[in-house]
């Protein structure tokens, strides 16, 4: 749930479920009273019944009720004095009462003269009232509370005398103190529940984020967050989990990254120690004058040129991956005819390899126009890398390498192809990561750095072109790389 919302939830139950569980405990005191109330002996009871305090009522009234019954025994004439009625009258008002007299038919006094005159024609008979345990009856519909006391007047008329009571103005103190006590524990109960939803939704993710940021700090990215959450906190989760993923990944590129550049050291370490040693003892061998004659002199220079040359390539090949590593390569495209450029490419290499005792073929059925956009030098490194491969791993004496330049709707597909000791089916879908060596134990006498195929991947890639590799254990390899064509818009 998003923040807004849940403030949006806080803020309406803060006012509505303190207001709906105050009225539910007002209703539920209200039957609590009602039920205490008529199991003290009222009848035909409402809701209106909970706002009194009916044992402080009664004892009050039992007492004003009990003294004017002995009055009423003693010297009945006393209800005729109006002074003395008016006094009573005025003791019964400090506690919500008022007297009525009736003589014969007739109103003698009311102590509250219109109410005693709404009330009066609905006074029960003389000696016909319906009494409760406490001597009274009760209208439900004027909230009036009534006792009756009946006797005879000193000339023998019948007199009932009324103590009528004011039900509804009356406050009840226990209700005052159920209400107040409901009230405090609806306040906790609200408090306690939108607490403990806070900090169910906010605090304690927050908590745990805060845990999975000190374990990334520790350098642990496996500490993984996940939820099912919507809104800010599954956000922040989420966001969490993307970071921490590629904050794993990173370390584990860096550390692969490391331990590939140690490899790269050996690699380059062997394969400069190598020639560096040809060279040296060539060297010493023509300073001890081992080359005796004109052509073991030759043979020594010509050697020294080759192991030099080696080198060079060496180095090279590190140029070429640094600026691959920190994306520098400098391209200078620019249209080229696929003809002439690769029948040039074949003219250079193919004298070396007419050396080297190995046979090139060369083949190109596309159309002679056929152009594409590419960078000249780079392009060069490619094939020499790739023949060069070739070279290194030709294991028979009558070598062959074929070049074939295929011709698509789009694009030109370019396969160099040779016959030599060819690359296992699992070490194919690797050749072109870097520093990977299909003789990883160095063990053969070719070495590498094993970074060529991987610059060459990366030039064909940067020319909008892809590359991919076949072979066959024992019977040689075939590179093969697309190229677009240049197509001049009309």
């Amino acid at each position: 749930m998003k923040f807004k919302t849940r403030l949006r939830v806080t803020f309406v139950s803060i006012i509505l479920l303190p207001l709906l569980l105050t009225v539910l405990a007002f209703m539920i005191i209200g039957v609590y009273l009602v039920n205490v109330q008529k199991g003290n002996g009222l009848r035909d009871l409402d809701y209106a019944m909970m706002n009194y305090n009916l044992q402080d009522f009664l004892g009050d009234l039992d007492h004003s009720f009990d003294e004017l019954s002995r009055q009423a025994a003693r010297d009945p004439s006393v209800f005729e004095n109006r002074e003395y009625l008016d006094k009573t009258n005025g003791e019964l008002g400090r506690r919500s009462s008022y007297l009525i007299v009736r003589k014969g038919k007739d109103l003698l006094y009311a102590g509250h003269p219109k109410a005693g005159e709404t009330l009066f024609d609905r006074l029960p008979e003389y000696q016909s009232v319906r009494l409760d345990k406490n001597g009274g009856f009760y209208f439900n519909d004027l909230e009036k509370y009534v006792k009756q006391i009946d006797f005879l007047f000193p000339d023998g008329t019948e007199g009932s005398l009324f103590i009528v009571t004011r039900i509804h103005a009356l406050i009840s103190k226990k209700l005052v103190a159920y209400m107040f006590i409901a009230i405090v524990l609806i306040l906790l109960f609200t408090s306690i529940m939108l607490t403990n939803w806070i900090h169910k939704g906010v605090f304690t993710p927050i908590t745990e984020l805060n845990v999975a940021m000190k374990k990334i700090k520790d350098g642990n990215f496996d500490y993984a967050l996940e939820t099912s959450g919507e809104g800010e906190i599954g956000d922040l989760y989420r966001n969490y989990e993307d970071m921490r993923l590629r904050l794993k990944e990173s370390a584990e590129e860096k550390e692969d990254n490391e331990k590939r550049n140690k490899e790269l050291i050996s690699n380059i370490s062997h394969d400069l120690k190598t020639p560096i040693t040809a060279i040296k003892g060539y060297v010493e061998g023509i300073m001890d004058g081992v080359a005796d004659t004109p052509e073991k002199m030759d043979k020594y220079i010509r050697t020294i040129y080759n192991k030099a040359n080696d080198m060079d390539k060496l180095i090279n090949e590190l140029t070429t991956y640094s600026s691959i590593d920190t994306s520098r390569i400098q391209y200078n495209f620019q249209r080229i005819n696929v003809a002439d450029y690769f029948g040039d490419c074949v003219e250079e290499v193919g004298l070396d390899l007419e050396s080297r005792n190995i046979k090139l073929n060369y083949t190109n059925v596309a159309d002679p126009s056929t152009m594409v956009i590419a960078d000249a030098e780079q392009m060069k490194k490619v094939i020499n890398n790739i023949i060069g491969n070739s070279v290194k791993y030709m294991d028979k004496p009558n070598g062959r390498i074929d070049i074939r330049i295929l011709d698509h709707d789009d694009s030109i597909q370019v396969e160099i192809e040779d016959n030599g000791k060819g690359i296992a089916q699992k070490d194919l879908t690797r050749i072109f990561e870097r520093f990977y060596r299909t003789d990883a134990s160095r063990n053969s006498a070719q070495g590498g750095s094993g970074i060529g195929l991987s610059i060459v991947k990366k030039i064909i890639e940067d020319h909008g072109g892809y590359i991919w590799a076949t072979a066959k254990e024992g019977e040689g390899t075939c590179m093969h790389f697309v190229l677009r064509k240049y197509v001049e818009l009309s």
